[in-house]
C-alpha cells in the first residue's frame, strides 16, 4: 500500500477512534441521560462493538503501514486488548467500553504531548521532572475521582459523593489504603477494577508506565528526566533506563503472579473460584503495592491465625517495600553466579534497618498487646498477629486486629514504624529506612566524636546527611501543620488525629477507625497529606524551589552554640 495513503487512511481512523472516545466517555458517564431516549443495552452493546471495530482498524492500518516504526511496538499490546475486549463481551459489554476507552485516552495523551505543536507540551514537562511527577499523579486522580463517581461504579447505582471519590482515588493512588467507606459493599464490581487500576498504576508511578510507553513509541528521553527515573524507581545509573524499566515490569509481573497464586490456595476454600481468583489478585496488588486495600469486610481480620494469607501477604508487602533497586540487585546477587557477589551499600543499608525494624516491632506488639488487643489469642496467632501488625505498620495498612482498641504504647511504636516507612525507590512512603539509617548514624557519631558517617566499610558523603536532616524536619513540619488545623475542626482526640496523620502521611492506610467519621474539610487535608507523602516532601522542594546563578563566595566562618 501507498506510504502517503496508508497515512491518510490511519489519520482518518484515528480521527474516528476520538469521536468514538467521546460518545464511550458519554455512556459511560451518563447512563441515566441515554436510558430516557433508548435502550441503554443495546446503545452499550452497539458501542463496545463499534470500539472493536475501530480497534481492528487500527491494527490492520499499523499492519500494513511498515513505514512507521514508532508505532510497531504496541500492535501486539492492541492486539491484546482486542483479545480482552471480545472475551468481555461475553461477560458485559461495560467492560469493553471502559477497557477500551482507556486506550483510547492514552492515545490521545499519546498525541498531544508527542506530536501535537512539535511536541512542545512534552518538551516543557521534561524540562522540570519534579512537576511532571506531581502532575502525572493529579492526573490520575483526577480521572479516578470522576470513574469512582459513576452510578456504574456503586452497588447502588448512585453518583458516589465527590469528596468521598477523590479521597478514596487519593488513597488507591498514593497506595495508602485509608478508606472513608466500605469497599466491597460500596463500590461494584467496576468500581472495584477502577480502585484496582489505581493501586498498580500508584504503585508503580504514571512516570515510568509512561516512560515506559515513551521509549516504546520511539520518544528519546532527556538527561534531565532519565535523573528523575533513575530517583522515582531509586535505581542506579549504571543501568540503562531501557533495562531499568524492563527488570521493573518483569519484577512486578512475577511477584504479583507468584503472590496471587499462594493465595489463591487458601482463598479458594472460602468462596467460588472466580472469586478466590478476583480476591487473589486484588491482594496480591494491594499488598505489594503497599496499598492495604481490601474488599473484603473487615479487611483480613477474618484471617489472623491464617498462616498462608499471614506469608503471602506480609511477604508481598516486604518485597513491594525493598524497593525495586534493592529487587534488581539481590535478583543479580543470587542468581548471577559468574559474576563478583557483592550487594551495594544501598540494599545493606535497606535489608539491615527493615530486618531490624521488623524484629523489634514484632517483639514489642507481642508484650504490648498481650492482655490489650491480642488478649485470648493462642501463642501461634499472637506471633502471626505481632508479626503482621509490625510488617503492616510501615507500609501497607492491613490489618489483623482492630487498631482502634491498641493501648498507647502500641499506638506509639505503630506512629514511629509509619513515620519510617518504606525504602527508596519503593511502593512504600515515609521518611524511608536509608533516611532513618542515616540519622542514627549520624548520632553514634555524634558519641564516638567522629565528623565522618561509615556503615560495611564505606563512607557516607555529607550531602546525604544534610538531605536526610531536611526531608525529616520538613515531613515533621508538614504533618504538624496538618495536625493543628485538623484539632481546630475535629472533636477527636489528639493520638487518633496524630495517627491519621502519620498514617496518611506515611501512605501507611492504618486508621483507629475515625476515618469515615472526619468533616470534608478534615477529608481534604488527609488527602493532602497522602499526596505529598507519596510524591515526597523534597519532590515539591525541587519542583517549586527558585533557581538563581549563585556565585561561589566563601565566607567566614563562626560557631554558633548548639544544645
Amino acid at each position: 500500500m501507498d506510504t502517503s495513503k496508508a497515512r491518510r487512511i490511519l489519520g482518518k481512523v484515528e480521527i474516528l477512534a476520538y469521536i468514538l472516545a467521546i460518545w464511550s466517555f458519554l455512556v459511560l458517564f451518563f447512563e441515566p441521560v441515554i436510558s430516557y431516549y433508548a435502550d441503554f443495552a443495546q446503545v452499550e452493546y452497539y458501542t463496545a462493538w463499534a470500539n472493536l471495530a475501530i480497534l481492528m482498524l487500527t491494527i490492520f492500518n499499523h499492519v500494513v503501514n511498515p513505514a512507521d516504526e514508532r508505532r510497531k511496538g504496541l500492535i501486539l499490546f492492541d492486539v491484546f486488548i482486542l483479545v480482552l475486549g471480545f472475551l468481555l463481551l461475553f461477560y458485559n459489554a461495560k467492560f469493553v467500553v471502559f477497557f477500551l476507552l482507556i486506550r483510547q485516552t492514552w492515545y490521545i495523551m499519546q498525541f498531544l504531548l508527542f506530536r501535537a505543536f512539535d511536541g512542545r507540551l512534552y518538551k516543557l514537562l521534561t524540562e522540570n521532572p519534579p512537576i511532571t511527577v506531581m502532575l502525572s499523579f493529579i492526573l490520575v486522580i483526577f480521572v479516578g475521582t470522576i470513574l469512582l463517581m459513576m452510578p456504574v461504579s456503586s452497588t447502588q447505582g448512585q453518583v458516589t459523593n465527590p469528596v468521598d471519590a477523590l479521597f478514596i482515588a487519593t488513597s488507591a493512588t498514593c497506595v495508602t489504603g485509608l478508606v472513608v467507606v466500605d469497599i466491597g459493599s460500596h463500590f461494584s464490581l467496576f468500581g472495584q477494577i477502577v480502585i484496582l487500576l489505581l493501586i498498580q498504576v500508584g504503585g508503580l508511578g504514571l512516570m515510568t508506565i509512561s516512560t515506559a510507553f515513551a521509549i516504546v513509541l520511539g520518544q528519546r528521553l532527556t538527561l534531565k528526566l532519565e535523573s528523575a527515573m533513575y530517583k522515582v524507581v531509586g535505581g542506579s545509573q549504571s543501568l540503562n533506563v531501557l533495562v531499568l524499566l524492563k527488570n521493573i515490569m518483569l519484577a512486578t509481573l512475577i511477584i504479583e503472579s507468584l503472590g496471587a497464586a499462594f493465595l489463591f490456595i487458601r482463598f479458594r476454600t472460602d468462596f467460588t473460584p472466580m472469586k478466590a481468583f478476583y480476591f487473589s489478585i486484588f491482594h496480591a496488588v494491594s499488598a505489594f503495592c503497599n496499598a492495604g486495600i481490601s474488599p473484603l469486610p473487615g479487611n483480613l481480620s477474618g484471617y489472623v491465625g491464617d498462616y498462608i494469607v499471614n506469608i503471602g501477604i506480609t511477604g508481598l508487602i516486604i518485597l513491594g517495600g525493598l524497593g525495586f533497586n534493592v529487587i534488581i540487585d539481590l535478583q543479580r546477587f543470587i542468581f548471577r553466579r559468574d559474576k563478583v557477589r557483592k550487594l551495594a551499600l544501598h540494599s545493606k543499608i535497606v535489608l539491615l534497618v527493615t530486618s531490624l525494624l521488623l524484629v523489634l516491632g514484632t517483639l514489642t506488639f507481642f508484650f504490648t498487646e498481650y492482655h490489650g488487643a491480642m488478649k485470648g489469642f493462642s501463642v501461634s496467632n499472637r506471633v502471626l498477629a505481632s508479626w503482621f501488625q509490625s510488617v503492616t505498620s510501615r507500609t501497607a495498612g492491613f490489618n489483623t486486629i482492630d487498631n482502634g482498641a491498641l493501648c498507647k504504647g502500641s499506638l506509639l511504636i505503630t506512629i514511629i514504624l509509619m513515620f519510617i516507612g518504606a525504602s527508596p525507590g519503593s511502593t512504600g512512603g515515609g521518611i524511608k529506612t536509608t533516611t532513618f539509617a542515616v540519622l542514627v548514624l549520624s548520632i553514634v557519631g555524634m558519641f564516638k566524636g567522629t565528623r565522618d558517617l561509615s556503615i560495611f566499610n564505606r563512607r557516607i558523603p555529607n550531602s546525604n546527611s544534610r538531605e536526610a536532616t531536611s526531608l525529616i524536619v520538613l515531613s515533621a513540619m508538614i504533618i504538624f501543620i496538618v495536625l493543628f488545623v485538623l484539632l481546630l475542626v475535629e472533636p477527636f482526640v489528639f493520638e487518633d488525629l496524630m495517627f491519621e496523620a502519620v498514617s496518611a502521611f506515611g501512605t501507611v492506610g492504618l486508621s483507629t477507625g475515625i476515618t469515615p467519621l472526619l468533616t470534608t474539610l478534615g477529608k481534604l487535608l488527609i488527602a493532602l497529606l497522602m499526596y505529598v507523602g507519596r510524591i515526597g516532601p523534597l519532590t515539591l522542594i525541587y519542583a517549586f524551589a527558585i533557581k538563581k546563578s549563585t556565585v561561589n563566595l566563601g565566607y567566614a566562618e563562626e560557631k554558633i552554640a548548639i544544645g
